[in-house]
């Protein structure tokens, strides 16, 4: 029941999110045949370097953006999309920026379901649980209502992710690293415990 009652506002917020994306997808690829355009592709840009792609030859400025310390967060990136130019000074980014706070907040959302890297650290403890898998499955129901395995509707696939990847995730989101309305509710209601039966069982699901 729950997890019917959830499925439509989750695609409302990642499909919206995927639809900002298209105004990046000229440049920036995503998924897992992406790979640099005119721009670097975004797999993974939660927690990256700025500048930290290797094949990627960046702008003089970005490169020294990343020297000087930038790091992708979700909130460095809502900084960079409200003034490209205001954060990163002489960017050869062409885009203008995006004003709309919840547009930024909805591209983020998304861009960040793509990260398994989410620059947030998890507890050694936390990893270290080893999760049940069948108990993982019995839970699954909710994951499932929305995450379909073959990622369509703009929701990221969670079949195969790698434990590690999954419980990192699930953490960052139920400790407020990152946000997102259904999501971080979502993490909030599950144990340490659950989420690694959950990690357990969906990185060899079929």
């Amino acid at each position: 029941m729950a997890g019917s009652l959830l499925a439509e506002p989750v695609l409302a917020q990642e499909s919206d999110g995927e639809g900002l994306y298209q105004q990046c997808i000229a440049c920036h690829q995503l998924g897992p045949d992406a790979d640099n355009l005119v721009g670097p592709h975004l797999n993974d840009l939660i927690g990256r370097q700025a500048a930290g792609l290797d094949g990627y030859l960046y702008s003089p400025a970005m490169d020294a953006a990343g020297a000087d310390g930038l790091v992708w967060t979700t909130e460095t990136l809502d900084a960079f999309l409200t003034d490209p130019s205001g954060t990163v000074p002489r960017t050869s980014m062409g885009y203008g920026g995006m004003a709309d706070p919840q547009e930024r907040a909805t591209l983020i959302a998304f861009l960040t379901s793509q990260s398994a890297n989410v620059g947030f650290a998890v507890d050694a403890e936390i990893l270290a649980l080893k999760g049940d898998p069948a108990y993982g499955e019995y839970l699954s129901g909710d994951c499932t209502a929305c995450h379909a395995r073959d990622a369509g509707e703009g929701i990221p696939a969670i079949t195969g992710r790698s434990r590690d990847a999954f419980v990192t995730v699930m953490q960052a989101y139920k400790q407020g690293a990152i946000t997102h309305p259904v999501m971080t509710m979502m993490a909030s209601r599950l144990s340490n415990e659950e989420i690694a039966a959950l990690a357990a069982y969906f990185e060899n699901a079929e």
